[in-house]
C-alpha cells in the first residue's frame, strides 16, 4: 500500500512539475535575467516556488497543529548538526545544480520528455550521493559533519516556541500565517505568475504535495512497534537508492522512496507526451557533457552533505520548520544567486565587447 502511494504522490508531482516547469534554479535565472524567455525583474518561477512554499507551510503546520502528524519525527529534523557543514553542502548542492542547469528533481521530470542531458545528471547524482553515503567519500562528508557541531535542546523553530509557553495557534500564526502571507504577497505581488496557471496551480499543488507526503509517511504502512522516519517530497537519496536497486535488485527491497522516482517519471513522462513536449536532446559538445556529470555529481555530494535539495530542503525541509534546514536552504540559495551573478556579469562583459 506505502509503495503505491508513494508512486502516485511522485505522479503527481511529476505532472504538476512538468507542466508548469516548477524549478528553484529556473526562478532564479529569471531573477537575474539570465533567463531570456521572461522580461528582467520578472520571475514567475521564483514566485510560483514561493507560492509553493506558502502552500506546504500552511498545511503541513496546519497538520501538525491538528496532531495529525508530529514534523518533530521527519527524517529532516536533527538536532545534532553542523550549521557550517550543512551549510557548505547546501553550497556545493547550489554549484552543481548551475552546472547541470537542473536539479535533481528536475532532472527526473527533463528525462521523462527525452532529455538524455538530464539522464547524464540523474547517474552522476546517484553515483556522487552513493560515494558520500557508503562510499569512498564518506570520510570527507563525516569531516564536514563534525565541524563545530551543536547539539540543541529544541530540534525546531516549533519546538523551541512551546518551550517559551506561547499557545499552539500563536504558534502557528507566527511560524505559519504570517511567513505565509508574506510569500503569497510576492508571489502575486507581480503579474507574471497571474498570467500563468500552469504555473500558479503547480506551485499549489505541489506546496500540498508536501503535506500530503507526510501525511502517507505518517499513517500508511506504519509499523506500530518500529516506526519509521517521516518522509516527504525529497530526491536525492531517492535517486540514489534506485539508481542502487537497479544494479543489485536481488535481495533488496523496492522501497517507497523507488516508487516516487519510479512515480515522477511516469508523471512527467505522459504529461510530456500529452503536451506534445516530449523530444530527444543531447549534448552540443563535449563541454556540456562534462557539465552535466560535474553537476549531478557535485549535487550528489552535496545534497546528501546537506540532507536535501531544492525540494527536500527548500520545501519539505521548511514546511518542518527544522534549525538544520536553514543553513541548508542558505547554502543553496546564496550560492546559486552568488554564481548566476557572476554568470550574468562575463555574459554581459562578453556581450560588451562585442
Amino acid at each position: 500500500m506505502l509503495l503505491w502511494f508513494s508512486f502516485f504522490l511522485g505522479v503527481a508531482f511529476g505532472v504538476f512539475a512538468r507542466w508548469g516547469r516548477f524549478c528553484l534554479l529556473r526562478g532564479l535565472r529569471q531573477a537575474t535575467g539570465l533567463d531570456s524567455s521572461e522580461a528582467r525583474g520578472t520571475a514567475p518561477a521564483l514566485q510560483a516556488f514561493a507560492l509553493a512554499l506558502a502552500v506546504a507551510l500552511l498545511a503541513s503546520q496546519g497538520l501538525q497543529l491538528l496532531g495529525v502528524v508530529d514534523l518533530t519525527q521527519a527524517q529532516i529534523v536533527r538536532p545534532n548538526f553542523s550549521a557550517l557543514g550543512v551549510f557548505i553542502g547546501g553550497a556545493v548542492f547550489a554549484l552543481g545544480m548551475v552546472l547541470a542547469n537542473a536539479c535533481g528533481a528536475r532532472s527526473l521530470v527533463l528525462l521523462a520528455g527525452g532529455n538524455l542531458r538530464a539522464l547524464v545528471t540523474v547517474v552522476f547524482l546517484a553515483l556522487g550521493a552513493q560515494a558520500s553515503s557508503t562510499g569512498v567519500l564518506v570520510p570527507l562528508r563525516q569531516w564536514f559533519q563534525g565541524i563545530a557541531p551543536s547539539a540543541l535542546e529544541h530540534s525546531t523553530l516549533t519546538q523551541q516556541l512551546q518551550a517559551n509557553s506561547l499557545s499552539a495557534l500563536t504558534i502557528y500564526a507566527l511560524t505559519a500565517i504570517i511567513p505565509a502571507l508574506l510569500l503569497v504577497t510576492y508571489a502575486l505581488w507581480r503579474p507574471a505568475l497571474r498570467r500563468s496557471p500552469a504555473q500558479w496551480l503547480s506551485g499549489l499543488v505541489i506546496g500540498a504535495l508536501v503535506a500530503v507526503g507526510w501525511w502517507i509517511s505518517a499513517h500508511i504502512g506504519v509499523d506500530a512497534f518500529d516506526p519509521a522516519k517521516l518522509t516527504s517530497l525529497s530526491f536525492i537519496s531517492p535517486i540514489a537508492e534506485t539508481l542502487l536497486y537497479v544494479q543489485v535488485a536481488v535481495g533488496r527491497e523496492f522501497d517507497a522512496a523507488s516508487a516516487l522516482v519510479l512515480g515522477v517519471l511516469a508523471g512527467a513522462g505522459v504529461t510530456a507526451l500529452v503536451t506534445g513536449t516530449a523530444r530527444w536532446e543531447g549534448f552540443d559538445s563535449p563541454a556540456h557533457l562534462a557539465k552535466s556529470a560535474i553537476g549531478g555529481w557535485l549535487m550528489g555530494c552535496g545534497g546528501l552533505l546537506a540532507a536535501g535539495c531544492s525540494i527536500g530542503q527548500g520545501l519539505s525541509g521548511m514546511s518542518t520548520l527544522a534549525w538544520a534546514t536553514f543553513p541548508a536552504v542558505a547554502g543553496i540559495v546564496l550560492t546559486t544567486w552568488i554564481t548566476l551573478q557572476i554568470v550574468a556579469t562575463r555574459r554581459s562583459i562578453r556581450q560588451s565587447g562585442r
